[in-house]
């Protein structure tokens, strides 16, 4: 089973930037699409951004124009490169790997909090 483990989070002021990373375990890293996620303290889990196995990334209207993903296929590493942080950017970051239209693996999260 892959495993997923991300870093990079932490506390910055608004306007700064954070750099997320999700390293996965195991090579299959290349084939997948890959996500972020973000889950705020009494909110859903929702999708930031995704990107395909061969670089095609989309991104949700709030991040637009703020955050990038990025994914290195040859050091199994995905990335999140995050600008101009808002107070309501605070959340728990998750990456994902889709395995099929059915199965996915999660990491385990990183706390991003923005102080205004």
């Amino acid at each position: 089973q892959v495993q997923l483990v991300e870093s990079g989070g932490g506390l910055v002021q608004a306007g700064g930037s954070l750099r997320l990373s999700c390293a996965a375990s195991s090579s299959i890293f290349s084939s997948n699409t890959m996500g972020w996620y973000r889950q705020a303290p009494g909110k859903e889990r929702e999708l930031v951004a995704a990107i395909t196995s061969g670089g095609i990334a989309d991104y949700a209207d709030s991040v637009k124009g703020r955050f990038t993903i990025s994914r290195d296929n040859a050091k199994n590493t995905l990335y999140l490169q995050m600008n101009s942080l808002k107070p309501n950017d605070t959340a728990n970051y998750y990456c994902r790997m889709v395995l099929n239209a059915y199965r996915g693996v999660w990491g385990q999260g990183t706390q991003v909090t923005v102080s205004s």
